[in-house]
């Protein structure tokens, strides 16, 4: 066997061999079809149709209006030599298929595809092959067209990944640097500390797994993101260091506080201490916060301390309670007594009789503390119906307040007088709205004069 070129050219690459070249898919994802390349035919290959065997054994392709001779096949017929040349026509052919198809597959990348060209170009060439010579070269002029619009696409679409990925890198800084610029008194320092974390998180997984951006677009980002955090940071620590601080003054100050509250708890000057724990208490809810544990033990022994005392106290109160019942028996006597004085006949004799009854309410004593209230309310109310009563009668004497109702009666008399007047006259001239308009200021003026003599009449 003998072809046209002195130098061996290597073998056109199988449609197989152009397979292997596409990318691996993800496990789990759906494979699509195999593209269906025209495999060379096992029969006679219709490519001979463009070659023909001299009479020495050369065989010959026809290009276009040319011919040339591509190499012989010596020992074989003139049948079997332009089959043989025939068949690597249709594998050369079958390959430039294959990759035309996978030229439009979106999972090929147009570099896998410009590989697979470049080899292709390689073996067609000065191509020793009986074919159509033009048609598969025109098939290769598409494949680079197409090429061209596919590396111009998968730019377009890179641009536009690397611009929402530019987009989404400042969303995480903007919150960043959102979290980090609030004021020192309202930020949440645990959910924002975790928020910082999990933006640090996500910026990570988008440099692992994200389309990279442009070096001095990340750089700029990158340094508004860690300035941010930087902030942040050094925010946090001296808020915390000052709370440390707070806290251990706050602890001492508490310490000194229950001590002072365990000296008291044996104290039985029971009102002055009271007053004591109370101010105590107050100078507690000042002092602020120390740490939690230290917070939780130091309540716990100055509340130890007040409720002895005043489990103390009460004790001692309950004793003087049941001291007092006897008091509380006289002191209910004389209630039932200072209320039997009303309602109010003899004022004279009802205040002289209420005076005895005070003089012996204060000799009686303390009543328990649970009726303090009850009784003093009680004798409050006899007392208040008492001066109702004397206010009462010195309005009745008061001859500025008589004379003062007297001139209104007069002249409310006067009024109606001359109202009667002009309302004859009105009648007598047989104009019906007037004497109606006057009736109804008769009426009116007649209402506030019975009003004006009730109120003469209490000053009797």
């Amino acid at each position: 066997m003998n072809e046209q070129s002195d130098t061996p050219r290597p073998s056109a690459p199988s449609p197989a061999a152009l397979a292997k070249m596409a990318p691996r898919r993800p496990a789990g994802a759906p494979t699509p079809a195999a593209p269906a390349a025209p495999a060379p035919a096992q029969g006679p290959s219709a490519s001979a149709a463009f070659g023909r065997v001299e009479e020495d054994g050369r065989v010959l392709v026809r290009d276009g209006e040319t011919e040339r001779e591509v190499g012989s096949y010596p020992g074989a017929s003139a049948d079997e030599a332009l089959q043989y040349f025939a068949r690597k026509y249709d594998e050369l052919h079958a390959s430039a298929t294959l990759l035309r198809q996978r030229l439009d597959s979106p999972d090929v990348a147009a570099k896998e595809v410009a590989d697979g060209l470049t080899s292709l170009r390689e073996h067609i060439g000065e191509a020793n092959v009986v074919g159509d010579l033009p048609a598969l070269r025109a098939l290769v002029a598409e494949i680079e067209t197409g090429l061209s619009a596919k590396r111009e696409s998968e730019s377009a679409a890179r641009a536009e990944a690397k611009a929402a990925a530019a987009a989404e890198r400042e969303q995480i800084v903007a919150e960043a640097e959102q979290i980090a610029a609030q004021p020192e008194e309202k930020i949440q320092w645990k959910q924002s500390s975790a928020r910082m974390r999990e933006l640090l998180d996500t910026w990570k997984q988008h440099q692992r797994s994200g389309p990279r951006l442009d070096k001095p677009v990340e750089a700029e980002l990158w340094q508004r993101f860690s300035k941010a955090r930087n902030g942040f940071d050094k925010g946090r620590k001296a808020h915390f260091a000052q709370l440390e601080q707070t806290r251990g003054e706050a602890k001492v100050e508490k310490e000194q506080l229950v001590v002072e509250a365990e000296r008291l708890a044996t104290s039985t000057d029971w009102g002055a201490t009271a007053g004591a724990y109370k101010r105590l208490m107050d100078r507690w809810r000042r002092a602020g916060r120390a740490g939690r544990a230290d917070d939780d033990a130091l309540w716990e022994r100055f509340r130890s301390a007040q409720d002895a005392f005043f489990t103390a106290k009460d004790a001692e109160a309950a004793k003087e309670d049941e001291a007092h019942q006897g008091n509380l028996e006289v002191k209910e006597g004389l209630l039932a007594e200072a209320q039997a004085l009303l309602p109010v006949q003899d004022l004279e004799r009802t205040k002289s009789a209420l005076r005895g009854i005070q003089e012996r309410w204060e000799a009686a004593g303390k009543v328990p503390r649970q009726d303090i209230d009850r009784m003093e309310k009680g004798m409050r109310r006899v007392e208040q119906a008492v001066r109702e009563a004397e206010d009462s009668r010195w309005k009745q004497k008061n001859p500025e307040l008589s004379a003062r109702a007297q001139s209104m009666v007069d002249q409310l008399q006067e009024r109606v007088g001359e109202l009667q007047a002009r309302r004859a006259k009105a009648a007598d001239a047989g104009d019906e709205r007037r004497v109606a308009e006057l009736d109804e200021q008769i009426a009116a003026q007649q209402q506030w004069l019975d009003q004006a003599r009730q109120g003469l009449s209490e000053f009797g």
